[in-house]
């Protein structure tokens, strides 16, 4: 049979340091009332173990306290103040178990939640790295708090780069050193400008980002309630008919999100 420590733990340190007290004045010095130091006991069998142990030794320190009470008077029996302050003590013990064991409980809690936070983060983080769209997510600074996989290729931003969290800016800067976009070098400027621009607007216009090696990718930001941004980069290459009028491109390519909202719709009808 196995016994939980923490549990008794508490109530056993209790007992020790009655038992202690109880020796020490008895046969080395007079010691003071050890009252205060039971509450200390209590709070910590409490934060340790919950309530029920915090109780437990709040009844051994209080039963301790009377019987050092009663050593410590020149004839049997208790007076009035004697009854108070073993009441205060009994009050004081058992608030302190209680409230530490409630803290306790709160805390326990939220750090559960925060664990299930984490780890529902982490599925999310785990699932956006298995889509071929490009996804970055900035804060309300426009710093990059993830960057999934298909961006990264798409890009070629290493996972130093990624997880350093970049500002928007570096990463359209970094598309540029490296000639990702498949544009003049004169316009550069002016197009990193107005898409920072566009950005911070919180514009959801959707455009067309021809990359220097063949793919083509549709852009939309979407403003988030935090202030923060959500970029995506969805894959249009495929779409996009080289033999049809150039006239007529654009239209293949806002197939594709007629195309995601079809496929949501069916599965959802499963």
């Amino acid at each position: 049979m196995r016994y939980d420590w923490r549990a008794i733990s508490g109530p056993a340190l209790t007992a020790a340091i009655a038992l202690a007290a109880f020796l020490i004045d008895r046969h080395i010095v007079p010691v003071p009332n050890p009252a205060p130091l039971f509450v200390c006991i209590v709070a910590l069998a409490s934060s340790i173990s919950g309530i029920s142990s915090g109780l437990i030794s709040a009844a051994i320190a209080v039963s301790a306290s009377a019987l050092f009470f009663l050593d410590h008077r020149a004839v049997p029996g208790y007076d009035a103040a004697d009854v108070a302050r073993m009441l205060m003590l009994a009050a004081t013990a058992a608030g302190t178990a209680v409230i530490t064991g409630l803290l306790r409980r709160k805390w326990i809690d939220a750090f559960a939640a925060e664990q299930e936070h984490h780890a529902t983060a982490a599925r999310l983080a785990a699932a956006l790295d298995q889509v071929d769209i490009g996804i970055v997510l900035l804060d309300a600074d426009t710093r990059a708090e993830f960057i999934n996989r298909a961006f990264r290729d798409y890009f070629a931003l290493s996972d130093a780069q990624a997880d350093s969290k970049p500002p928007f800016i570096a990463l359209m800067y970094h598309a540029r050193d490296t000639g990702a976009w498949q544009m003049p070098e004169d316009e550069l400027g002016a197009f990193i400008a107005e898409r920072t621009a566009h950005m911070r607007a919180g514009d959801s216009t959707p455009i067309t980002l021809n990359l220097a090696g063949g793919e083509v990718l549709r852009f939309s930001c979407t403003a988030l309630p935090d202030g923060g941004r959500m970029l995506s980069y969805t894959p249009v290459t495929d779409l996009v008919r080289h033999t049809d009028h150039p006239a007529e491109a654009e239209y293949y390519r806002s197939l594709r999100g007629s195309e995601h909202q079809l496929a949501r719709l069916l599965r959802a009808a499963e």
